[in-house]
């Protein structure tokens, strides 16, 4: 007979329990609705959110793989850590742009860190017929350089379209407006989706780098017909690894 599963023991060690996945989030002060990853009710599961101060949606795609100077590495260490020692078991960030922080991040805080949507385009190129890519939409095309990619174990050269040029989605970030038109918004990126497919034939799916984009990654696929994969896919893989559903299993007899 199997061994009886002893279910009146408990195990402490941390603050908070229930929610494995941390999260480190930017702070910033636009509108996240739900989807975004900075909307507890996008989650089918508990989070921890941990605000990094000072970590601004500008100061984070603009900064630089190796550079400690400006301290928004530090101050992500830091606040990786404290999610550790709060109660998650793994932790994951709200811009893909933090790919340069990864090996970093996995190091100090000493759980499995995902922390960017574009780690992602390794697999999903390996499920593409041979000849098809992956293609990126990212917030700012102009600021998401090689190192990004190379930092998530993708080609620099995966092709790539910003939503730089959008009316909406963009400016209201990169400002920190605190009003989104959100059908302006779903225009914007799904221009950039049909620009992308346009300049790069070949791309057979997409990856969303931008946090932001989820709420509109279902419009997305059905505008191009092609898979899209984004932040909420990857964490709701990365949670089922941390915390893996428990199935009834009958016992020997």
């Amino acid at each position: 007979m199997m061994a009886d599963i002893d279910r009146n023991r408990a195990r402490g060690g941390k603050t908070v329990y229930g929610a494995c996945v941390g999260i480190l989030i930017l702070e910033t002060r636009f509108p996240r609705i739900p989807g975004d990853i900075g909307h507890a009710m996008t989650w089918p599961f508990p989070v921890l959110y941990k605000v990094v101060r000072g970590a601004t949606a500008e100061r984070v795609t603009t900064a630089k793989a190796n550079d400690r100077s400006t301290g928004l590495l530090d101050a992500f260490l830091a606040a990786g850590a404290e999610l550790v020692r709060d109660g998650a078991d793994g932790i994951t960030t709200s811009c893909g742009f933090l790919s340069i922080y990864q090996r970093e991040l996995a190091e100090h805080c000493g759980v499995p860190v995902a922390a960017s949507s574009l780690m992602q385009i390794p697999l999903v190129e390996r499920l593409l017929p041979p000849g098809r890519r992956v293609g990126v939409l990212t917030f700012s095309a102009a600021r998401l350089s090689p190192d990004h990619f190379l930092a998530a174990g993708a080609a620099p050269d995966t092709p790539v379209v910003g939503a730089d040029n959008g009316r909406e989605f963009y400016r209201v970030i990169e400002r920190e407006e605190t009003v989104l038109d959100i059908a302006a918004a779903r225009a914007d990126i799904l221009a950039a989706g049909d620009e992308l497919v346009a300049r790069h034939p070949e791309v057979g799916a997409v990856v969303l780098e931008c946090t932001n984009m989820v709420p509109f990654a279902r419009a997305l696929h059905q505008r191009l017909g092609l898979p899209v994969w984004d932040i909420y896919s990857f964490v709701t893989w990365f949670h089922a690894g941390l915390s893996p559903r428990g199935f009834p299993v009958q016992q020997e007899q």
